[in-house]
């Protein structure tokens, strides 16, 4: 019975391409961009503003568990269904609700029906962006977004899971904002011709990040999305990145960022009364992003380092430590006709605290994973994706034992549908 779900999402992987329609002449990946990016301004519209609001989505499926040879390997931070007793887990489940309700004012809402309650409750729906664009300017390069929404911190940060080669983002530029989100208000500026740019590496499906601007600037809360505040402190965030055209027709994007504040590691994420320490600790860290887009080769990487929160098993107490960590990628994206196939290679490596994790805890992390996306169409998408891992963490349950540490590879499968 286990090797049932590993079959079926294997029939979908192997579905011949004749069955999929086909392009009579698909457009170069080029003339895309070029198309979209020197796209008129639309006139205003008279419609009312409801008439206005577009609505999409995406679901993921997947199967974690082919060729797994340590069901103990965990990871909290990436898909909670890698874990023993699991079997095809509904990772997404997202509608977004989007459009223009003045020429000035942007809506973004994005709930997810896809979220635990407890291990025995399962597809709760949760809030994940809530905010409004206003802009200053007719040419909304100047703008404030007002609400919950993706700090901006890091490029696989910023790219939406849809978009995403890897199942999951790494560790270490991931673990700084958990879910990437938080409430806030951030500034965006980026000139009209780069953000019709920004925009062109998403919807060509060269997996950009979207439209972040060129500069971004912010204040937010600091505990992560959907979360009360617990100090009078708030974070404070800064992004530069700007996507170069080659003269070759490459496109490349630079980024550096940095944050900071002070966390305060909640009361229920502590073990016991035995865990000491200050809650409230400095929580800072920098970064840099570097994306060579897929065209037909590519690749991406980040690092990070900083200080934050932190699990000492000598002591017992949560204190203020050094981290650091990052990963790199390489991909290479074959086009014909409506099919896309992008084969990935990446390795990452994390070490330092978990501040979202129980007692803050203390990780050092390795992975290689390798795998392919192929993308039949648009509205389908099918990833098969291999990792060998050695992660290990402490926190005060488990500082003195060694099954805190485990090492294993499994395959893991994805259908995703986009509407």
């Amino acid at each position: 019975m286990r090797k049932l779900p590993a079959m079926l999402f294997a029939a979908l992987l192997l579905l011949p391409a004749s069955v999929v329609a086909q392009e009579a002449s698909a457009p170069t990946i080029e003339e895309r961009l070029l198309k979209l990016e020197g796209a008129v301004k639309a006139p205003p519209s008279d419609k009312p503003w409801f008439e206005k609001i577009s609505l999409r989505g995406y679901a993921q499926l997947r199967y974690n568990r082919l060729l797994e040879n340590n069901e103990n390997l965990k990871c909290e931070q990436c898909d909670k269904s890698m874990a023993p007793n699991s079997s095809v887990f509904l990772r997404r489940a997202r509608l977004v609700i989007s459009g223009d309700v003045h020429e000035r004012v942007y809506i973004y809402i994005q709930p997810d029906m896809a979220n635990d309650a407890s291990a025995t409750a399962q597809h709760f729906m949760q809030l994940r962006d809530f905010y409004a664009d206003l802009a200053v300017d007719e040419a909304k390069e100047f703008r404030f977004r007002v609400g919950q929404s993706k700090v901006p911190y890091g490029f696989e940060n910023l790219q939406s899971s849809q978009n995403r080669l890897s199942l999951d983002r790494n560790d270490a530029l991931n673990s700084a904002v958990a879910n990437e989100r938080d409430l806030g208000v951030f500034f965006y500026w980026a000139p009209e011709d780069i953000r019709k740019r920004l925009s062109a590496l998403v919807s060509s499906g060269l997996k950009g990040t979207g439209d972040y601007g060129v500069l971004g600037l912010g204040v937010y809360n600091g505990q992560t999305a959907n979360k009360h505040e617990a100090n009078d402190s708030m974070h404070a965030v800064a992004r530069l990145a700007y996507p170069f055209r080659t003269e070759g027709g490459q496109f490349i994007e630079a980024g550096i960022q940095g944050y900071a504040g002070r966390y305060v590691v909640p009361l229920a994420q502590r073990t016991s009364a035995a865990v000491l320490g200050d809650f409230e600790q400095h929580d800072r860290r920098a970064a840099a992003s570097f994306t060579l887009y897929p065209q037909p080769f590519g690749f991406q990487a980040e690092y990070n380092f900083g200080v934050g929160p932190e699990y000492d098993p000598v002591t017992r107490r949560i204190e203020k430590k050094h981290l650091r960590g990052g990963y790199a990628q390489v991909m290479y994206m074959l086009r014909k006709a409506s099919h896309v196939v992008t084969p990935f290679v990446r390795a990452q490596y994390y070490e330092g605290g978990k501040k979202h994790e129980t007692d803050a805890r203390r990780y050092l992390v390795r992975q290689v994973e390798g795998g392919v996306e192929w993308q039949p169409h648009k509205a389908l998408e099918l990833v098969a994706a291999y990792s060998q891992e050695d992660r290990a963490f402490q926190d005060d349950a488990s500082a003195a034992s060694r099954r805190n540490r485990q090492k294993g590879g499994r395959m893991r499968l994805q259908l995703q549908v986009n509407f």
